[in-house]
């Protein structure tokens, strides 16, 4: 974008400004005379249609169909983002409303609390991926004996979640066996954060046998076996996609289907979170950037959530190109610190 920069003289980025704030606004081309009318530079229409015909060359902006009137291209919103967009700073009214609605007594409420709310300040779709079970606190485990030699565990993590789960032993033990079990589980790792609870099962496994009475074995492979297949990230919460059917530019009937099939296919926009898991701070994925044709002409402004100074998931808002990045880029922002202060285990 340096190279398109130097390219352009102040007046023609002034103009390219003006050009997508207006387009954002109204959601059509913008032609010569609303430029001249707006941009308080005192251009004639012939001048600005000199720029905007370099602008145009440059492949920052284009004319959908005859139009008179150009708007943003994909690189031309990146180009605007990157260099000449001015964030808009929340009022405090409007962080303590964020704070106040972001409420739930689980983990589960918390997230739909935050789909619901990202939905609605930015009338697009929110989303947001259910927390890394890694770093959430252990509280309690217990185990139900079922028929054959399968285990009931239900483990209460943070203050309220609780995960059910079957597990496979290799023998059939008793009520009393699954309760001492448990309560050796219960006496050691109560507090812990489950990825401290993961490393120190681990390490413990790697104790000989001789170090070790059948009661602490028979826990910690039972204990190992609840953490089998719980990876991170791996599921999200979606809402608001119907508000996608407002935008013109999105309102054709295929282009709907495709997008409707990745929210519920989840792979694609899994793979491009977890993009965003990776990488710190706010991140903003314009037209084809995202890597996937289905979102061509969307937008997906991602921020990740910490529990414990650590990544523990990722949320945003799915949109139009025309979206108000200025907007936007706050609202998941401030949103992303205040879900991970509510996720925080408070030990």
């Amino acid at each position: 974008m340096d190279k398109i920069e130097n390219q352009l003289s102040e007046r023609a980025q002034h103009l390219l400004k003006l050009l997508v704030e207006k387009h954002v606004e109204e959601g059509k081309p913008i032609g010569s005379r609303t430029l001249a009318r707006e941009s308080d530079m005192k251009l004639s229409p012939a001048t600005i249609r000199n720029v905007m015909s370099d602008l145009e060359d440059l492949g920052l902006i284009h004319a959908p169909h005859t139009s008179a009137g150009r708007v943003p291209t994909a690189k031309g919103y990146r180009f605007f983002v990157d260099t000449l967009m001015s964030v808009k700073s929340l009022k405090k009214s409007e962080v303590d409303n964020l704070y106040q609605s972001i409420q739930g007594d689980d983990s589960q409420q918390l997230m739909s609390s935050t789909t619901d709310l990202l939905s609605g300040l930015t009338h697009m779709a929110g989303v947001v991926t259910l927390p890394r079970i890694d770093y959430s606190a252990w509280r309690h485990i217990e185990f139900l004996p079922l028929s054959d030699n399968r285990v009931l565990t239900i483990m209460v993590s943070n203050d309220h979640d609780v995960q059910n789960k079957v597990i496979n032993t290799t023998r059939k033990y008793s009520q009393s066996e699954l309760e001492q079990a448990a309560n050796y589980l219960n006496a050691s790792f109560t507090g812990k954060s489950l990825q401290e609870v993961r490393q120190s099962l681990i390490t413990d496994m790697q104790q000989t046998r001789e170090d070790m009475d059948r009661l602490m074995m028979d826990a910690i492979q039972m204990a190992q076996r609840v953490f089998e297949d719980d990876g991170p990230g791996d599921d999200y919460l979606i809402g608001g996609e119907t508000n996608l059917m407002t935008f013109n530019e999105l309102s054709d009937v295929e282009r709907l289907r495709g997008l409707f099939d990745a929210f519920s296919q989840k792979q694609d926009i899994l793979h491009i979170l977890d993009q965003c898991q990776q990488a710190s701070g706010v991140q903003i994925f314009i037209g084809d950037e995202a890597g996937y044709k289905v979102f061509d002409g969307c937008s997906l402004v991602t921020a990740p959530y910490s529990v414990d100074d650590q990544v523990a998931g990722v949320l945003g808002v799915i949109g139009p190109t025309r979206m108000a990045y200025d907007r936007v880029i706050p609202i998941v922002d401030i949103t992303a610190k205040i879900l991970g202060s509510a996720l925080n285990p408070k030990i």
